[in-house]
């Protein structure tokens, strides 16, 4: 393992040369810097993987540099030097962040001691944080993170069906991943430089639902104008239906028609275009008991159940708890670039015990919840099954009569929240209220006469 590149910094040039010359005597790469505002402006361009800094120094001292270095990279390991009078202000600075510190006089063993463990820790951080990119591009390659057999049978499957011709049918509880398995065949099949276009069918209403699949000329009220539909935005590529034994029968007639003859009609429109689409549908639902019950046309499930894959919830692979959590872990402290996080081995037993009904998605949120929630790096097993424990729902309407607000009051505000939830599409504002449009068009006059 190669020796490491230190940064001295002090006031005192003959006490910066005196140290760089013994430290490249030992083989160490070093930078030199007379003044912390000088060591700052370095760190900008050098690379380096200790420094060595002086506490008292004019203008920017020890702390204040400690505190720059901390803002542009947090893990860079920083020795104190300081004199034996200052040794308060130097156990200051490590619960600031510093590595360690030294007092003057000190042994140039000493240094050159602390400063070699503190850059060889620090390579090999950077070792495994490169080992770690290495391993998500190959081990999550997919978007798909775990070590059980269950997750690399997927895997083997994803491959194999990526680019068969057929619908596929992702089956799954919720949070199970159904969009990110989605993703990975569309990534792993020859369309992967084309659209990938998700839609969620629970999610729209009836008209809405058919005007976003399969387009319309814009001839109808509400309309802001003409949509080319997500069939045709994903032409070449794949589309994803997310819920889709949520869709309309009659919207299954004209998605299944699609499916047999490639050939999508936008509402309104009397010709046809050919569409080239892979279709991917997921659901959480039971569509063989959809199909019993008259709520699922069977000749669409028989062609979009040629290619089943279901997905294990994750009491079923709790060997991925650990990888998950160390996984969001990761992703989260590159985000936000905040203090390192880590669950106890204790906190990871009570994870691994839990059901987990909301699967994955769960997983993720209570670990999110944690890291801003928790005072230490560490996150016990006290912290965890509190986060874990139920929190009893608070009823809205109790809140609302709590706050003594007028039943106009309430509609109004309310018609304006959906509103801008629909992104000003009074048409879907109009569906999710169960009122006409109309209504929505005679509020906002009356509200701007």
């Amino acid at each position: 393992m190669r020796k490491p590149t230190v940064m001295v910094v002090d006031d005192s040039a003959d006490m910066v040369e005196t140290i760089g010359r013994y430290l490249g005597n030992e083989g160490f790469g070093v930078e030199p810097a007379t003044t912390g505002a000088h060591a700052l402006r370095r760190l900008q361009d050098a690379s380096c993987d200790v420094v060595l800094t002086d506490l008292r120094m004019p203008d920017v001292d020890g702390l204040d540099l400690l505190e720059g270095i901390q803002k542009v990279d947090p893990h860079l390991p920083v020795i104190i030097m300081t004199a034996f009078g200052d040794i308060e202000s130097a156990v200051d600075a490590i619960q600031r962040g510093a590595y360690h510190y030294v007092t003057k006089p000190f042994k140039m063993a000493t240094v050159r001691a602390l400063v070699e463990r503190a850059g060889q820790e620090r390579l090999v951080r950077e070792q495994n944080r490169q080992l770690k990119v290495a391993f998500k591009e190959r081990f999550g390659a997919m978007g798909l993170v775990g070590v059980s057999a269950v997750v690399n049978e997927l895997k083997g499957l994803i491959q194999r069906v990526s680019n068969a011709p057929s619908a596929v049918l992702i089956l799954g509880e919720t949070g199970t991943g159904k969009e990110t398995v989605a993703r990975a065949i569309h990534r792993e099949s020859d369309r992967r430089d084309a659209a990938f276009v998700a839609v969620n069918c629970a999610a729209l209403s009836d008209t809405l639902l058919d005007g976003e699949l399969f387009g319309h000329t814009g001839g109808f009220p509400g309309a802001t104008g003409p949509r080319r539909g997500l069939f045709a935005e994903a032409d070449g590529g794949t589309l994803f239906l997310d819920e889709v034994g949520d869709l309309p029968l009659a919207v299954q007639a004209k998605f299944l028609r699609v499916l047999q003859t490639g050939e999508v009609r936008a509402i309104g429109s009397e010709e046809s275009r050919h569409v080239n689409v892979r279709c991917i549908a997921a659901t959480q639902r039971d569509l063989h008991a959809l199909v019993k019950e008259g709520k699922f046309r069977e000749d669409l499930y028989f062609r979009l159940n040629v290619l089943p894959i279901r997905l294990a919830p994750l009491r079923e692979r709790r060997e991925d708890v650990a990888v998950l959590v160390e996984y969001f872990l990761d992703r989260r402290a590159e985000e936000r670039e905040g203090p390192a996080r880590r669950f106890t081995r204790d906190a990871l037993r009570v994870l691994e015990a839990h059901r987990w009904p909301g699967n994955v998605r769960e997983l993720e949120n209570l670990v999110e919840r944690l890291m801003l929630t928790c005072p230490t790096a560490e996150i016990d097993a006290e912290s965890t099954r509190a986060a874990l424990a139920p929190v009893a729902p608070v009823d809205p309407v109790e809140v609302l009569a709590a706050a003594s607000v007028s039943l106009e009051d309430l509609e109004q505000r309310y018609a304006e929240v959906v509103l801008r939830h629909a992104r000003g599409n009074k048409a879907k504002a109009a569906s999710i209220l169960g009122i006409d449009v109309s209504t929505l068009y005679r509020r906002d006059r009356q509200r701007r006469s």
